[in-house]
């Protein structure tokens, strides 16, 4: 858990600065740990025995979906969002309206927008978006 946590604080700092500190590593690991791993199915890209990609997924919902920066564009989240596709006939997930490079990823495989808040519901209070993918014929 603690890699997945690593995980996710870097690719979020990187693409999210204006929110970057908003946790300690110590709130990621046990977010990751309590949280996570306890309400979700959690799948991680490596390369060799380093982590550099995780997705956690429930239910028809993508919880969690992060690549390591100096990882990103190599295929790594999609292998990941295709494991979560795999035995669902629709997925949705929330991101940012600011994170142009995760609306792009998602809009390229597929994903379209369905909702737009003004972020008052969730805990950074950032405008955000829902995002809807339903299998060809499915759900």
């Amino acid at each position: 858990m603690d890699a997945a946590a690593r995980v996710h604080r870097a690719a979020f700092d990187e693409a999210l600065p204006w929110l970057a500190g908003l946790h300690t590593p110590d709130e990621d690991r046990w977010f990751y740990r309590e949280r996570m791993f306890a309400t979700c199915t959690l799948w991680g890209g490596f390369e060799g025995e380093a982590m550099n990609g995780v997705i956690a997924f429930h239910d028809d919902w993508i919880a969690q979906l992060y690549v390591l920066p100096a990882a990103q564009g190599r295929g790594i989240g999609s292998g990941l969002l295709e494991i979560a596709k795999q035995g669902a006939d629709r997925l949705q997930l929330w991101t940012f309206q600011r994170n142009a490079r995760a609306r792009r990823f998602y809009e390229a495989r597929g994903f379209a927008v369905v909702e737009e808040t003004d972020g008052s519901r969730n805990e950074e209070r950032e405008p955000d978006m829902r995002y809807l993918w339903r299998r060809r014929g499915g759900g």
